[in-house]
């Protein structure tokens, strides 16, 4: 599962989460933007940036990069570094900065080099590992909501129902329950892109599948109904072709996900020519 653009996404729709990490307060009187950002010297492009507004002078900017593999190149930390020091040359901003890497696992950090031990007690550099937020109790909803995207399949389906009756607990309005609901499905579809409607409905719980935009969305372009025609299909004529028709159907989410057509087209195992057809038609 490549986890770049679900991070982002979910940090798009809550930056407060990025703070919670750090164990920072979240400066809730200013709403920061999460955005992407060219360094024009390298062609670097920087995915993951919360920024301030123009008047917030005194909130640092926050870089946030996520790794959820092995950084076989050994350049992890250099690129991350040059990237930072690239983008306050070319951008000049007033503010101060902090540098956030998430590793999915703790085995996945290579260690920093000696170049940049500066940085081990930094108070601007923060590393943080998901798989040990397992250890912590009575996490918020959004470390939760992290914590079950590196949760195995058999444990993955309580915690999210027990995560979608906290939400309903803890967030009393509707609109923000709904939005926190979209997100744990959006988490749904990136572990598990292979499975049917009603598998995912068995995951998650009928009524708060159907409560989702998303789950609105599909049904009324009939996403859905052609997802589960070319499943039933598959049963009749083949069962790969029926998982094939499966997949397509799963692609628009993806797409409004944040995932590139060839992105999908490998985690799904299914023809690249397809999912860019998919994608011309939304």
């Amino acid at each position: 599962m490549r986890t770049d653009s679900l991070f982002y996404e979910i940090f798009q729709t809550d930056p407060s989460i990025v703070f919670e990490l750090i164990n920072r307060p979240s400066p809730r009187n200013t709403t920061y933007s999460f955005t992407s950002v060219e360094v024009k010297e390298t062609s670097f492009r920087m995915d993951g940036i919360l920024v301030p507004p123009i008047y917030a002078t005194n909130l640092p900017i926050v870089f946030v990069e996520v790794q959820g593999y092995k950084d076989k190149k050994g350049i992890l930390y250099s690129s991350l570094f040059s990237q930072i020091f690239l983008y306050l040359h070319d951008y000049q901003p007033v503010n101060d900065w902090i540098a956030v890497l998430i590793f999915t696992k703790r085995n996945l950090d290579p260690g920093l080099p000696n170049q940049y031990q500066d940085f081990v007690n930094s108070q601007r550099f923060v590393r943080i590992y998901l798989d040990e937020l397992n250890q912590a109790e009575n996490l918020s909803l959004g470390l939760s909501l992290l914590k079950l995207i590196g949760m195995r399949a058999e444990l993955a389906a309580d915690s999210a129902r027990e995560l979608i009756a906290r939400t309903r607990q803890e967030l009393a309005d509707v609109n923000a329950q709904r939005k926190f609901i979209e997100l744990i499905e959006t988490v749904f579809v990136y572990k598990f892109p292979e499975l049917s409607r009603k598998e995912i409905e068995a995951m998650f719980g009928l009524n708060e599948l159907k409560q989702t935009r998303v789950y609105q969305e599909a049904k009324a372009e009939g996403v859905e109904e052609g997802r589960q025609e070319g499943l039933e299909e598959g049963r009749q004529e083949g069962r790969q072709e029926g998982l094939e028709e499966g997949k397509l159907a799963a692609v628009p989410l993806l797409l409004k996900a944040g995932m590139k057509p060839e992105e999908i087209a490998e985690q799904l195992g299914i023809d690249l020519a397809a999912v860019q057809k998919v994608a011309q038609q939304q």
